[in-house]
């Protein structure tokens, strides 16, 4: 699954003709979430700083993060998110 960010421990990947809705994937040890890009909207179980971190990262790279999941269902090479500061 390609890593297209990382921050404060954070790792975030997309994979390759996942299915819908458009989402993505993020790790925090061994903790690992799958997030609704239009949403936010979390499955799985995370920390609420770590997903705080994740939900402000969000805010910031939805419309890169929904031409990813184009890229990505599409089999196209996915392109680095800038990680949040």
């Amino acid at each position: 699954m390609p890593e297209i960010s990382r921050f404060y421990g954070i790792i975030i990947r997309m994979r390759y003709n996942d299915h819908p809705p458009p989402h993505f994937h993020a790790c925090y040890g061994d903790q690992e979430v799958t997030v609704e890009i239009a949403s936010g909207r979390v499955s799985g179980t995370m920390s609420r700083p770590a997903l705080n971190l994740i939900w402000a990262w969000l805010d910031e790279h939805r419309d890169e993060l929904m031409a990813e999941w184009e890229r990505a269902r599409a089999q196209e090479p996915l392109q680095r998110i800038t990680p949040l500061d």
